[in-house]
């Protein structure tokens, strides 16, 4: 089952290439400039300009919107899973694990939220997925507030230094029972 790959801006070109990624979800500032990939198709792209905060925002800074979510959704769904989906915002921390999460959920509804989280935390020790983007996902994903108690649950991630992309299953690996 393809993969959705979480990684800082620094290191999508690595990520795509190494992955065999072929779509991208961008998390960034308005405005703010980078290269995709080539291995990237520019239509199977989706750039949110959107900051890493959880207020209301302000004349500098995009909080998360539910058109941002919304998008998100949208985007995931159309993923067609032959290749892994690389999803990245500046520190790959708190943005992109939030939206990994959002497709995950997208893609496979029928998963548990607790097991989601736990599997997210286990995929990475530093993410603090966006409070913001969580909850409007759980809002648009009709969680009924499961989404955000299991994000919660898992805590803050430690101290990063914003250069640890992972890999996060958009659900459970079955279990062989082969022997």
């Amino acid at each position: 089952m393809p993969q959705i790959i979480v990684s800082p801006l620094s290191r999508i070109a690595e990520m795509a290439v190494r992955h065999g990624c072929r779509e991208m979800i961008s998390l960034l500032a308005k405005d703010q400039s980078f290269h995709r990939p080539a291995v990237i198709d520019a239509t199977r792209h989706l750039l949110l300009g959107v900051n890493d905060i959880s207020f209301g925002g302000n004349d500098g800074l995009v909080a998360p919107q539910e058109s941002h979510v919304v998008q998100i959704i949208g985007f995931a769904r159309q993923w067609d899973r032959s290749a892994p989906l690389l999803v990245h915002c500046w520190m790959g921390i708190s943005r992109s694990p939030a939206a990994a999460a959002i497709a995950a959920l997208a893609v496979e509804p029928d998963q548990d939220e607790i097991e989601l989280a736990w599997r997210l935390r286990t995929a990475s020790a530093y993410v603090t997925p966006n409070s913001r983007l969580i909850e409007i996902g759980d809002h648009l994903l009709s969680r009924n507030g499961r989404l955000v108690a299991a994000i919660k649950g898992i805590g803050r991630g430690a101290d990063a230094d914003g250069n640890a992309p992972f890999v996060f299953p958009p659900r459970p690996e079955p279990v062989s029972h082969a022997g």
